[in-house]
């Protein structure tokens, strides 16, 4: 019977068949590699192919028994017909002729080519070839699915279970890789503060709190003189009150409540006390995450860091945390530009007792971070004692100059950053 067909008509099917299966290829890679999240964006816009190829995806198995059910009919009847067509041309003897040709053809024009088309531009063969699969998928379903029951058979006797396979959704640190791999599709001040959200969950109120010897507050055991001078010539809109000592904590006080009595000569004693606020208190080791949280939910923006003991450690405020996101802010008391200045030489002459984390922000250094949070805290654990003057050390690939000491403190260093 087939000898009554033409031979350009054989050809015709023959190509035509080799087409459904650079189809069927192109597309598998296609739906296979096609980002998952873009997907998702577009359905939730509204694209239709975009939602066929979301629910197709959905059932992976499925989708990949139509897939090599259609592919490897296409090829067994190409490879029928290349052989039908050899056998008129050239006999028996061209039967291996034509089934090499037809495979060196189906390489090339039907796997590589195709799914190489198709890894470079997934979105751009997955959304059309959806409309197709999903009718042709309700239409073979039987056929599927049997296919599909066996070769779970198949891997539930290797021991592999369906519940094994992982989710599609990212962990942080994987996320944490998107996002720095965005390059120009998100600006990298944005990218930056999206890093740095992601980071809170490692950090801790400890890594951004002042620390409690640098605490500014006001000592009602003062004379009033000296109290109404502090009030008066506070750079800060929130102060840690105290008495005497401030173990002896009174309470925060919000300057904007005393404004106007402080402006027309009337506070008191009492009636600043009366202003007063209760303060939160928050255990070290605490994640920035939940004090985030925390201040959110109280309405406050300072809380007192304490140990195990109830000690006072240290203050962390809300714009401590949001500096770790968004970068430095103008605050309230020396802004940080003036306690990191420039020489000439290309050295920086660095205040001590600033946080390295801020440094590092500031200047794109990588100082150290684990330990100490301060470069004097991390100077004094290198040397295990207060250094003289004129002392240098290495942090890392930075050489530190201790310029000036006092107080049991490291003062002022110059910073001599790597080439």
């Amino acid at each position: 019977m087939t000898q009554d067909v033409p031979l350009g008509l054989l050809f015709a099917i023959i190509a035509g068949l080799l087409v459904l299966s650079a189809f069927f290829s192109s597309t598998e890679t296609a739906l296979m590699s096609v980002n998952r999240y873009r997907l998702r964006h577009l359905a939730r816009e509204g694209h239709r192919g975009a939602r066929l190829a979301e629910k197709l995806l959905r059932r992976p198995d499925r989708l990949i028994g139509i897939i090599l059910l259609g592919n490897n009919l296409v090829n067994i009847a190409a490879a029928s017909l290349v052989t039908l067509v050899s056998l008129r041309i050239g006999g028996e003897s061209a039967v291996a002729a034509g089934t090499l040709i037809l495979t060196v053809v189906v390489l090339i024009f039907a796997e590589v080519a195709p799914k190489t088309l198709a890894a470079n531009h997934p979105l751009r063969l997955a959304l059309p070839a959806s409309f197709i699969y999903y009718p042709l998928l309700k239409v073979a379903y039987p056929v599927v699915w049997v296919l599909n029951m066996l070769a779970n058979g198949v891997l539930w006797t290797l021991g592999l279970r369906d519940r094994d396979a992982r989710g599609s959704a990212l962990s942080t640190e994987e996320l944490k890789t998107v996002v720095a791999e965005a390059g120009a599709m998100i600006p990298r001040r944005h990218r930056n503060m999206l890093l740095s959200i992601l980071d809170l969950e490692k950090m801790t109120v400890d890594d951004v709190m002042v620390p409690r010897a640098e605490i500014v507050g006001l000592d009602l055991a003062d004379p009033w003189e000296e109290v109404l001078a502090e009030l008066q010539a506070s750079r800060h809109s929130r102060l840690v009150v105290w008495e005497g000592d401030i173990d002896n904590l009174v309470g925060l006080l919000n300057l904007r409540t005393i404004v106007a009595d402080l402006a027309a000569g009337r506070l008191d004693e009492s009636i600043l006390r009366s202003r007063l606020l209760e303060p939160q208190f928050v255990p070290e080791g605490s994640s920035l995450n939940r004090q985030l949280v925390e201040f959110q939910r109280t309405g406050k923006r300072l809380a007192l860091v304490v140990d195990e003991y109830g000690d006072i450690q240290g203050l962390v405020s809300i714009e401590d945390i949001l500096r770790e996101i968004v970068g430095e802010l103008g605050s309230e008391g020396t802004p940080v530009s003036t306690q990191v200045s420039r020489e000439d030489s290309g050295t920086f002459i660095v205040n001590a007792g600033l946080p390295i984390r801020t440094l590092n922000r500031m200047q794109n250094w990588q100082l150290p971070t684990e330990g100490p949070r301060t470069l004097n805290g991390l100077m004094l654990e290198q040397l295990e004692r207060i250094p003289e003057t004129g002392t240098i050390l290495e942090l890392d690939s930075y050489r530190v100059e201790v310029l000036e000491t006092g107080d049991n403190a490291v003062r002022t260093v110059r910073i001599y950053p790597p080439a």
